[in-house]
């Protein structure tokens, strides 16, 4: 299909966006849970002006000849987002300030304003200032002409609208909020019962007149600009890549405006002052409530008000793996899925733990995309190294904001002897893969962990995502072969069977499960698929779901961020139904499942439908053959799919309407899922007592 409906890329996210400022609205949530989704949308939101934003303010500079080569309008992009963003943004202000302030104040959390505060809350904020804020300001008066001052990257700052007390005549002023030093909440003296917090911008804006002593200041504002976090590497075919990422990571912070923010009630006359100082143009700069950085919401204090946040929910015991007399027979004698963070990760921790320790063991392999700070799994590495075992460890090193951190781990690890591979030139490598090698009985057993997510234990207590223990010879040896070409980038020999494989068969492998639906529906036959992930952007897989559509196949989508598609236009996609759930835990999945004439083929995946994932990445799809577990993957993908509490309908309107169809119960699938599992492992226990 040559002209299909479809919903920009971003325009798509910026609607993703929306449903998590949606969040901070449902009164149904607990409250300091709702600041946490204004964390989200806010940390979301200057990720996209860094990576997306910053690319079409780039397209803007292009010639008129490459303009014209292009399927979109820069001007009209970034005009049409600025309009959206200003939209939310406005949005997100009223949330604040008349909906969760109010609440706040019914639990006795006082947000208070420099013109709230009392003669004690003014002392008690000019001590603070002296003692902890006075070396961090950096107070800079304005001259025009003069060079101006550098604004370091989503730092915050107050603009300051002054009058000369001699001359009488306008002056202005920058002052920086410490905030990347000091907590953004300060506490002030509060009475029992009470809680009073000043925010650190305002202690500055009470605090300027002191470091301006010849002006009389009239009023301040709020100020941030956001840098462009892209590399720019020139050339990764040739020369030291890792050499070049480290020297581009060295510029980011100091890259060219992505976006300038300031406080709309600002007058005209200092916005122009400023746009000139800084040479900003009207593209560069949006409009924001009093406070920017709201991502710092994240570190809200709750005074112990735990009936304000979300009830616990811990992550289950997985007494298969964990209480296992014999690790690697239990996952001989069967695969295991983990549902994460439903399922503690102390499975897949224990993989590298006990490998480590294993005098069995031979071999660890692993490729690390993310990794947490604080890592077990790394440390296991480094253990199993000094106790003699070989170690290989593939870093992507361009995994965009943690670059910095996958170089620190592998320089760290390259230390303790391990042998570290970094990214390749062009491409990627995204794939979730782990394996070990023991020699049992003289004889080589390979073990796989395949997931959808990082190996990062701190994000797989909020992420939601499969992850499969195996030990079946279809995938082990095809992992094997991956982890040879990650290390020797030599072509593997033998094709892959089983596994889908960016830069190999990963494309046509869903091409050709997608093309089997469309040719049992035309045959009249039943067809069907529920594709879950996190983003669906390719157009070659857009033309084919559209064509599977219209030739009677059944699609289910189930698409956490951006959706290109549109789900129930009327012939194009009538038979495609879509949702996205945004809740608790982020949904980070990828599951492919079709119908193919009854045998219902799942796959777990690391891609998504991106043209990035599908031609720019190493990526691994990997089937499911447990039926037990496939039946288990079904299970929650239906779940999900019945979902009409979190769940909002996807379609070209972008008005993320909530679906509230299907059962007349409440069904909110996190929940659900939590429980379905629970339910699974104490009917486990009880067969396992029954036996004995």
């Amino acid at each position: 299909m040559k002209d299909y409906p479809a919903i920009p890329r971003d325009i798509s996210w910026l609607s993703f966006n929306h449903r998590v400022l949606q969040e901070a609205k449902d009164e149904s949530l607990p409250l300091f849970e709702r600041l946490k989704f204004l964390a989200i949308y806010s940390s979301n939101l200057d990720e996209f002006f860094r990576v997306r934003m910053a690319n079409h303010r780039n397209l803007l500079r292009v010639n008129k000849k490459t303009k014209r080569e292009l399927d979109i309008s820069p001007k009209q992009t970034v005009r049409t987002i600025q309009r959206i963003v200003n939209r939310q943004q406005e949005e997100f202000s009223r949330i604040f300030e008349k909906k969760l302030i109010p609440q706040l104040a019914r639990h006795g959390i006082f947000l208070k304003r420099r013109l709230d505060m009392t003669e004690e809350d003014q002392e008690y904020v000019r001590n603070y200032f002296r003692e902890f804020m006075l070396p961090y300001v950096q107070p800079v008066l304005l001259i025009k002409d003069m060079v101006r001052p550098f604004l370091n990257n989503a730092q915050l700052y107050l603009s300051i609208h002054m009058k000369d007390k001699e001359k009488g005549k306008t002056a202005y002023a920058i002052v920086k909020i410490p905030s990347d030093h000091l907590p953004r909440f300060i506490e002030l003296p509060s009475t029992d019962g009470e809680h009073n917090l000043i925010m650190l911008d305002d202690i500055v804006r009470h605090s300027v007149s002191w470091m301006f002593p010849g002006y009389e200041i009239q009023d301040t504002y709020s100020i941030k600009l956001t840098r462009d976090a892209e590399l720019y590497i020139d050339d990764e075919f040739s020369g030291d890549l890792l050499a070049k990422i480290k020297a581009s990571l060295n510029r980011r912070h100091v890259g060219p405006a992505s976006r300038f923010v300031y406080d709309r009630t600002m007058p005209d006359h200092l916005r122009e002052y400023l746009q000139d100082t800084f040479e900003l143009d009207r593209f560069d700069i949006l409009t924001e409530g009093r406070y920017h950085n709201n991502f710092d919401f994240f570190s809200f204090p709750t005074f112990g008000m735990t009936k304000l946040l979300n009830p616990p929910q811990p992550p289950l015991a997985y007494p298969a793996l964990q209480e296992a007399e014999d690790y690697w027979a239990a996952i001989r004698a069967q695969d295991h899925l983990l549902v994460y963070p439903y399922h503690q990760y102390e499975s897949v921790v224990l993989f590298f733990e006990r490998a480590a320790e294993d005098p069995l063991v031979s071999h660890i392999k692993i490729v690390q995309y993310r990794v947490a700070r604080k890592s077990r799994i790394m440390q296991a590495l480094m253990k199993a190294v000094a106790l003699g075992k070989q170690v290989s460890v593939f870093i992507e090193v361009k995994a965009r904001f943690d670059e910095e951190a996958n170089l620190r781990w592998g320089e760290k690890l390259e230390e303790a002897g391990v042998h570290v591979h970094y990214s390749f030139p062009g491409v990627k490598v995204h794939s979730k893969l782990a394996l070990v090698r023991r020699v049992e009985n003289g004889e080589e057993q390979i073990y796989n962990y395949l997931s959808t997510g990082n190996f990062h234990e701190d994000t797989a207590k909020v992420y939601s995502d499969f992850g499969l223990f195996t030990a079946d010879e279809r995938l082990t040896s095809e992992v094997a072969r991956i982890f040879s070409f990650l290390e020797n980038v030599m072509i593997p020999e033998q094709p892959f069977r089983h596994l889908l494989v960016g830069q190999f068969n990963l494309r046509g492998g869903l091409e050709d499960l997608i093309d089997f639906e469309i040719a049992e529906a035309t045959a009249g036959r039943p067809a069907a698929m529920t594709l879950k992930m996190n983003s669906l952007q390719d157009k070659p897989m857009i033309d084919r779901l559209y064509a599977a559509s219209a030739a009677g196949v059944r699609i289910n989508l189930i698409i956490r961020g951006i959706c290109v598609l549109v789900p129930g236009r009327k012939g194009y996609s009538d038979n495609i139904h879509g949702v996205s759930i945004v809740d608790r835990y982020l949904e980070h999945a990828r599951v492919f499942h079709f119908h193919h004439a009854g045998e219902e083929r799942v796959y777990l995946s690391s891609a998504d439908f991106m043209t990035r994932n599908l031609s720019h990445r190493v990526e691994t799809t990997f089937p499911v053959y447990d039926e037990e577990i496939k039946d288990r993957i079904l299970e929650i993908l239906d779940i999900q799919l019945a979902d009409n509490v979190k769940a909002r309908l996807l379609s070209d309107q972008q008005g993320n309407t909530y679906y509230r169809g299907g059962s007349d119960l409440r069904i909110r699938s996190q929940k659900e899922t939590y429980h379905l599992i629970k339910r699974s492992l104490v009917a486990e226990q009880q067969e396992l007592e029954a036996g004995e």
